[in-house]
């Protein structure tokens, strides 16, 4: 790609009452723009950002035998009349009449949906366990969006959902994925926990968060220093209102963190932390697949219930969360799954042809050699162009400028203050041990 075709509107200036580096620096480098509160476009910038998502999602759901589907956005509200959750799930649900006065919903999320595509058409237990998933826009009426992307009304989602003829095969493929979503987010460069959570309005026996850390999250978080444990501080709540004569969990001991409280998993210590959730997953049961009549034969010739899971993961979100994990005063840190461009050639001077044609046969180059890589040839000032390098976040920025007389360029990497000079001849294989 070349700066001078490339459609990405930097600014100087924050969006009005944006208070996180996500919401700040993902507008001011042009990956997104706001339409209306809690709606945003993506830009071409945070257009490759989310692909680059979605492919590590897909390759990684792929790999325990997920199959892709794509449901409709619009929801026939008696599918969740069918599951009785139409009253409580609230004003968030944008409910709405055709021309011909029938009820639909926008999607906030696919249950009654993926039930709905399965119910009847699958009949035996010999047809079990299967596991769908999509990637797709929601859409949840918030009363107060806010955060940018972290927290809008209209959002993109990964959501799949498994069933299943028994709990113990249930319970095989939550733990089948929760370790895909880790494995997910740790190909996404981010350090996170998996933690006990509240299942809320989506119901059923048990869940899973998966929390990325940083300051900025909304969660309170326990942590442990000595292992993956941790707990949302939520959890600890709810668990101290219960019976004291209740059976409830070890970790009902650490609502009150003092910093001599040790892992319930471990020897290690828990201190608590921020965190922003990226993914939930879910333990139905029959919460849904019950009242919508989702049944299958059993060895036996009898009708069953299906069994069924439900996990989510924020794409949309997940794009923000690298930035909140990863940014300083100059604009974002891309990790390196996740950078719209791994290598920006930046030209000091365009008129000066030495320059242009050493830089233009670099990115040819390196273009071939199947390197993400983007060539400022704007008529712009140096100093503009590094602000924009900088604020938009590129891994390595080579500039090409004057010292190219005496046979060198820089890189500058973006996470390093120092700038390194390199021989014009050996640039190429600098550059590739950088990017192994």
């Amino acid at each position: 790609m070349r700066f001078s075709r490339l459609y990405a509107p930097t600014s100087k200036e924050a969006p009005t009452g944006a208070v996180l580096a996500s919401h700040i620096y993902l507008s001011r480098a042009g990956f997104i723009s706001q339409v209306a509160s809690g709606l945003y476009n993506y830009l071409p910038l945070g257009k490759r950002v989310l692909k680059k998502i979605e492919t590590i999602i897909h390759e990684e759901m792929a790999n325990v035998y997920a199959q892709e589907v794509e449901l409709s956005f619009v929801t026939p509200m008696e599918l969740w009349e069918e599951s009785g959750r139409a009253d409580k799930f609230g004003k968030e649900l944008l409910r709405f009449k055709d021309r011909k006065d029938n009820s639909f919903v926008l999607g906030p999320t696919h249950e009654e949906m993926m039930v709905n595509i399965i119910r009847n058409k699958i009949n035996s237990y010999k047809q079990l366990p299967i596991n769908v998933y999509q990637i797709k826009t929601k859409f949840r009426d918030e009363a107060r969006p806010r955060f940018g992307i972290m927290r809008g009304r209209e959002f993109l989602m990964k959501d799949a959902y498994s069933f299943h003829s028994s709990t113990e095969d249930l319970d095989r493929e939550f733990e089948v994925m929760e370790a895909t979503y880790k494995t997910i987010i740790s190909r996404l460069g981010l350090d996170f926990r998996v933690v006990e959570a509240d299942s809320g309005s989506i119901g059923g026996s048990g869940s899973k968060e998966l929390m990325v850390i940083a300051n900025s999250g909304e969660d309170t978080l326990a942590v442990c220093d000595s292992c993956e444990y941790g707990s949302n501080i939520e959890i600890y709540m709810d668990l101290d209102e219960k019976d004291d004569e209740a059976e409830a969990p070890a970790y009902t001991n650490i609502i009150d963190l003092k910093g001599d409280d040790n892992c319930p998993k471990c020897s290690g210590k828990l201190s608590l932390t921020k965190g922003i959730e990226v993914g939930h997953i879910f333990k139905l049961g029959t919460t849904y697949t019950k009242p919508l009549g989702c049944t299958y034969l059993d060895e036996n010739g009898k009708s069953q219930d299906m069994i069924m899971g439900t996990y989510g993961m924020g794409v949309s979100r997940l794009m923000a969360a690298v930035i909140e994990q990863n940014n300083d005063d100059k604009g974002c840190i891309w990790t390196a799954s996740t950078a719209p461009y791994t290598v920006n050639i930046l030209i000091s001077n365009i008129k000066d042809e030495e320059q242009m044609a050493y830089a233009e046969n670099l990115y040819e180059e390196l273009n071939s050699q199947g390197v993400e890589v983007i060539i400022d040839d704007r008529k712009e000032r140096f100093g503009f162009k590094m602000k924009d390098a900088e604020l938009i976040g590129f891994p390595y920025t080579v500039i090409v400028g004057k010292n190219l007389v005496n046979g060198t360029v820089q890189i500058a990497p973006r996470q390093a203050e120092e700038k390194t000079e390199v021989a014009k001849e050996e640039l190429l294989s600098h550059l590739s041990e950088l990017l192994k």
